[in-house]
């Protein structure tokens, strides 16, 4: 008896010591990064600053966030009619900056909701499809330190011709991070990936312009009927 009890615990273990270190552990907590990716942002920062001065954002608003898919989002307002949305994009900036500066952007205006894009960058600068994971979780939780209430909605890294040496990489954050949110409170993932490919699977060079990288007026229409129905307070 002692036998036919022990021996599925030696087996087990047996089994265990042969699996990868990666499957028996769990990925790192995340965390603040310790600095930004360019201290250039400083200056947007500061621009930000003096907006808020002269004309505040509501607050509990609806904030985008992120990269230049973001700051050159310049027709929210019309885009979302009717909702308190406004726009904290600063480009070129790695998901880890939106960490660092949160205390600054989004912190203070208590959104109901934030919708964050970036990632894409981050891959194109050396960054693996876990670091990218693990910072957009950090974001997530720095968010939720001070506002455990406010809803995080990622916006999936989208599949842009200039970049398509990077779309393995950018699938498997993609499938990463929507899985890692699927596990946490107030948190969504939208995929504009997907909508963003022709018939070929492959970026239609339509929704870009010249460089191959920031949208047009089209590539925003796709992006606006993804996320319409999620911007709203309700």
């Amino acid at each position: 008896m002692r036998y036919r009890c022990t021996r599925p615990l030696l087996l087990a273990l047996a089994l265990g010591a042969t699996l990868p270190a990666a499957a028996l552990s769990p990925p790192p907590a995340p965390h603040v990064p310790t600095e930004v990716s360019n201290v250039a942002w400083a200056q947007d920062m500061a621009a930000f600053a003096k907006a808020d001065a002269a004309s505040p954002p509501p607050r509990g608003g609806i904030e985008f966030i992120g990269s230049s898919s973001i700051r050159m989002w310049d027709t929210l307002a019309t885009d979302f009619p009717g909702q308190p949305v406004f726009n904290r994009g600063f480009g070129g900036s790695e998901v880890r900056d939106s960490t660092w500066y949160a205390g600054q952007i989004v912190v203070p205006y208590a959104p109901c909701k934030v919708f964050f894009y970036a990632g894409d960058n981050d891959l194109n600068s050396g960054r693996s499809a876990v670091q990218v994971r693990d910072d957009v979780l950090a974001f997530v939780q720095r968010v939720h330190r001070d506002l455990p209430e406010t809803t995080v909605e990622y916006i999936s890294i989208k599949p842009s011709p200039s970049r398509a040496n990077l779309l393995p990489a950018i699938n498997e954050a993609n499938a990463m991070i929507k899985a890692a949110l699927a596990t946490l409170p107030n948190t969504g993932y939208t995929d504009i990936y997907a909508p963003m490919l022709g018939s070929d699977a492959q970026p239609r060079a339509a929704l870009f312009r010249e460089d191959m990288l920031h949208m047009t007026p089209e590539g925003y229409a796709i992006w606006r009927k993804a996320l319409a129905p999620k911007v709203t307070c309700d």
